[in-house]
C-alpha cells in the first residue's frame, strides 16, 4: 500500500526527491492519443511552464523532470534555507501569488497596524505557509489541480486528471 509523501520525506536524509503523477481515465497527457486522433503535444508547455512557475515561489529547486504521455517525473531539492531566509513579509507575497490569503495577510501588506492578537495570529499562518511553501504535497498539488482544470476545460469534462 502506497504511503503519503510526508511520512517518506526525511529532510535529515536528503533534501532530494523524484516524484511522478500519472493520469487516470486512461487520458493522454502528451502526445498523440492513437484511439482518438487527438494530439495533446501542446500540454507539455503547460506543465513546463507551470512547473517553473511554482518553483519560484516555493523553496524547491527543479533538478530534472520529464514529461512523458500519461505521466511525468520530477526530481526536486528542497532548500529549507531559502524558505527560512525569507522575511513574513516575503512569506506572504509569496503565498499571495497562489492562494487568496486572509484579511489579516491582507491588511499586513497594506500597511495597516495591526493588534497584537492578530499579529499572533497572523505569525502562526506565516509559519504555516513557510512550511507549505516547502512542501512536495502541495507543490504536486499546485501542479495537478492547475494542470487537470486545463485538461478538463479542454477535454469538456470534470474530475482528476
Amino acid at each position: 500500500m502506497p504511503r503519503s509523501r510526508k511520512s517518506q520525506i526525511a529532510l535529515e536524509a536528503t533534501p532530494y526527491y523524484h516524484c511522478t503523477s500519472r493520469c487516470v481515465r486512461r487520458a493522454f497527457l502528451c502526445g498523440r492519443d492513437e484511439h482518438s486522433g487527438n494530439d495533446y503535444e501542446h500540454r507539455r508547455g503547460w506543465i513546463e511552464q507551470r512547473m517553473k512557475a511554482l518553483a519560484e515561489v516555493y523553496a524547491l529547486d527543479i533538478c530534472a523532470y520529464a514529461v512523458m504521455s500519461n505521466h511525468y517525473h520530477i526530481v526536486l531539492h528542497i532548500n529549507a534555507e531559502k524558505a527560512k531566509a525569507w522575511s513574513d513579509t516575503e512569506v506572504i507575497q509569496r503565498w499571495h501569488t497562489l492562494y487568496a490569503g486572509n484579511l489579516l495577510s491582507h491588511e499586513h501588506l497594506a500597511g495597516k497596524d495591526l493588534y497584537e492578537e492578530q499579529l499572533n495570529v497572523l505569525s502562526e499562518l506565516v509559519t504555516e505557509w513557510r512550511e507549505r511553501l516547502m512542501s512536495i504535497s502541495w507543490f504536486m498539488r499546485a501542479l495537478n489541480e492547475d494542470i487537470a482544470r486545463q485538461a478538463n476545460a479542454e477535454d469538456v469534462c470534470t474530475g482528476r486528471f
